[in-house]
């Protein structure tokens, strides 16, 4: 038996759907093995009618519960857009929207823990607010912590944890905003999520990646694994241009460093593991959202083919290092067969 310490892997796996239909995504997810799924933009019964999870139906959450059992995946989290939202009503550059915040919790957060609450996750991705474009965000930061304080809260009524994701143009662009936003946040079901395609899409070598994952470890919950190639020829403004970024990679091959950022993660996966557990999380969540056939503000695309690169290139790097996960293999067909 293996002394390595293990990790659970997931997927976005409306990635890996040409049409976004739920037959699709439970089967992809199937064929490579993966048992977690955190849902986004989904077609659940194959009208053509694609819906973010956050807006479907008692049946259709029925139906895609159903669907879960029936091909053997649970909910990673819920794929929320919580907090890519401005924090101001004040024009900029962007077409971000601004929705006033007490209407926001009961509407657009209402519904993301009600998914949560009907697809059996503990777990909410979301984000920390879209300060005004191409300003200094640091300004911001006590703001988006007063209302990333009042979404985790809500949570927290309902014993849900919220993960705070770095990301381009948000005010928590960078791994020691985060830190400072958990810490101003101080709750003890909010943590946060590094995804080292993010830092690397701002135009950071692997080494500044690293380091801002050390700035996130202490408050890390869990992470997504993409990575970019920095794009020489784009010159850089500080702003981020989310619907230009192409230049999305499998996990062995980008710029954020993903080798020297799990090498490290290898002997603290045990410690994020058991403060997972403690949270009623089944484990530290590793979880695959390459976007290698394109990405924007609101998701990504990489096709059945580009989501089975991804997967397998993070567990060769994963190999690599000496980190263990569980894929599906025949001894679970053998226990679907009664054998």
């Amino acid at each position: 038996m293996s002394d390595n310490p293990q990790v659970l892997l997931s997927a976005f796996a409306d990635e890996a759907a040409n049409r976004k239909t739920a037959i699709e995504q439970m089967a992809a997810l199937a064929a490579m093995g993966l048992r977690y799924y955190s849902p986004r933009f989904i077609d659940v019964n194959s009208t053509g009618e694609v819906k973010h999870v956050v807006d479907l139906n008692k049946s259709e959450y029925k139906t895609l519960k159903k669907m879960h059992t029936e091909f053997g995946v649970s909910v990673t989290s819920i794929g929320a857009r919580v907090g890519k939202v401005k924090l101001r009503n004040q024009d900029d550059a962007s077409h971000n929207v601004f929705v006033p915040f007490q209407k926001y919790l009961k509407t657009e957060v209402a519904k993301t823990i009600r998914a949560a609450q009907e697809l059996d996750t503990k777990l909410i991705r979301g984000f920390s607010f879209y300060h005004p474009l191409g300003e200094d965000p640091v300004p911001y930061l006590e703001e988006a912590a007063d209302q990333i304080g009042q979404v985790v809260d809500l949570c927290a009524k309902e014993g849900l944890v919220y993960g705070l994701e770095i990301e381009p143009n948000l005010v928590g662009q960078t791994g020691e905003l985060l830190a400072k936003l958990a810490k101003k946040v101080n709750r003890p079901n909010m943590v946060t999520i590094f995804d080292g395609g993010n830092v690397a899409a701002q135009n950071k070598n692997c080494v500044q990646c690293y380091t801002e994952y050390l700035d996130m470890l202490p408050s890390m919950g869990w992470m997504h694994v993409k990575d970019y190639s920095i794009d020489p020829t784009l010159g850089w403004t500080g702003v981020v241009d989310e619907e230009r970024l192409k230049n999305f990679v499998p996990a062995d091959v980008g710029d954020a460093g993903h080798e020297l950022v799990f090498r490290h993660m290898r002997d603290h996966i045990p410690k994020l593991t058991r403060k997972m557990k403690k949270l009623a999380v089944p484990g530290f969540f590793l979880e695959v959202e390459p976007h290698l056939k394109g990405g924007g503000q609101f998701g990504g695309f990489s096709g059945p083919d580009g989501m089975g690169v991804a997967v397998r290139s993070l567990c060769s790097v994963l190999d690599y290092v000496g980190i263990d996960y569980d894929l599906r293999d025949f001894s679970d067909i053998q226990e679907a067969r009664g054998f």
